[in-house]
Parts: C-alpha cells; structure tokens; sequence
C-alpha cells in the first residue's frame, strides 16, 4: 500500500508539508537551501505530482519557501517584520469610516495542531487547538479572510462564542490582554478558496498579515489575514 492510500485524517499535502517545516526548524534545512525538486518529492514521498505542487506553493505563499525560476526552490530567509502596526478590530475600523460592518463565519472548529500550528505556536504536536475562518465585510464587501489559530489554554470558550456579534479580536483582548505580538507582511496571489471567498479573481494581487500573539507569555493566536491590494492597505505611526 503507497502513501497516498493510508491515513486519510490528514491531507497528503500537509504531510509533505510538515516533512518541510521539519527539516527547516531542525536546522537541516538553513535559509538559502535548495530543497529537493518536485520529481525527487514525488519519488522520495511517494505522492503524486499534484500534491507535492500543492505543498510548495502553500510553504511558498507562507513565506516558508521561495521558488526561483530555472533555478528551484530554496528556503526562505525570515523576512523584515514591522514594528510599527497597531492592532486594532476590523469591525472598529469600518465603522470609523462610517461603514456598515457585517461577517460571515466559514468555520469554527477544534482540531489536532499540525506541525506547522505547533512550531509557529509552541505546541506539542497533534495537541488540540481551535480553528476559526472569518470573512469579514465592508457595506458588504469581503475586505479581510482572516484563518486563525487559537490556544485553548489561553481562550478555553472562544468555540461558544457568536462571532456574528464580536470580532474574534474583540473578544481575545478581554480573555487573554496581549503583551506582545509579531507581525510578517506577505505580496501574495490567493488560492483558488480564498479568491473565491474574497470574491476577487487569482490574479489579484493580496496582503498577507501573518500574526503570532502572546499574552502573559502564553501563545495565544496564529493568525493569517488576506487583504485585497485594491480595498485595503496597511500602515502605521511611530515617534521617535
């Protein structure tokens, strides 16, 4: 029996995945190292062609990896992170600009953290954390896809709340103050799900916000925000 006809509770590109993000955060694998190609992937994992693309493009877009044409596909150096973006709600945002806020909840759910939700969050592997993905819109018009990781230890009730009325945000600043947060800003093309959600085509191009979260030095979230370029913008003040 090959791999790809056994244990089917985790998706085959997520397996290829986490033998990547393994290698990397072991040190085996150091920033500016060629990764083995697609064929030798396919061969070594014994997985098709398509699921192995799936994995590089999904490491890709997460800033994991960076493919370079005729060349392959090396492991990324960690990017800049900004130090000047404040966090605030989205829904508190919207409104400032006399903007009716609404959202819609694509998912909330508890699963097994995969190593890529362990590693960023400091977890042990297969341990439960809760999931969220929320569209959320201006004057009805998707401006953010936000897919958040939560640890229950620091927000044992967030699957019982209605996110309908409170913004994730909202209701993790009263349960869990955050004292430090880490913000790495992404150029992105969406996946095929997000642009559908977003309501933009492929080609367009996105923010991504990935953000990790700490409160009373406990992780508490992981979170990727997906941002149309032609709706939104990021930006921030510091004195210096």
């Amino acid at each position: 029996m090959d791999a790809e006809s056994c244990d089917k509770k985790v998706p085959l590109y997520q397996k290829v995945k986490e033998y990547i993000i393994n290698h990397i955060q072991s040190g085996q694998w150091q920033p500016g190292f060629q990764i083995p190609s697609e064929n030798e992937l396919t061969q070594s994992q014994n997985m098709s062609r398509m699921t192995i693309h799936r994995a590089l493009r999904e490491l890709t877009t997460d800033g994991w990896l960076m493919r370079v044409q005729g060349a392959g596909t090396f492991v990324a150096e960690p990017r800049p992170q900004s130090a000047v973006l404040a966090i605030k709600s989205i829904a508190e945002e919207v409104r400032s600009r006399n903007s009716q806020y609404s959202n819609e909840v694509i998912l909330l759910t508890q699963e097994q953290a995969s190593a890529n939700v362990a590693g960023v969050m400091n977890l042990e592997l297969n341990s439960p954390v809760y999931h969220s993905v929320i569209l959320h819109k201006e004057n009805g018009t998707p401006i953010q896809l936000e897919d958040r990781y939560i640890n229950p230890a620091a927000a044992p009730d967030y699957l019982n709340q209605d996110f309908r009325d409170i913004t994730p945000y909202d209701y993790l600043v009263k349960v869990a103050p955050l004292d430090n947060a880490e913000h790495t800003i992404f150029a992105i093309s969406p996946e095929e799900n997000q642009a559908e959600l977003l309501q933009i085509s492929e080609t367009t191009p996105c923010l991504l916000l990935r953000r990790r979260t700490w409160s009373e030095g406990k992780a508490v979230t992981y979170a990727k925000l997906i941002h149309p370029g032609n709706r939104y913008s990021l930006g921030g003040t510091f004195q210096g």
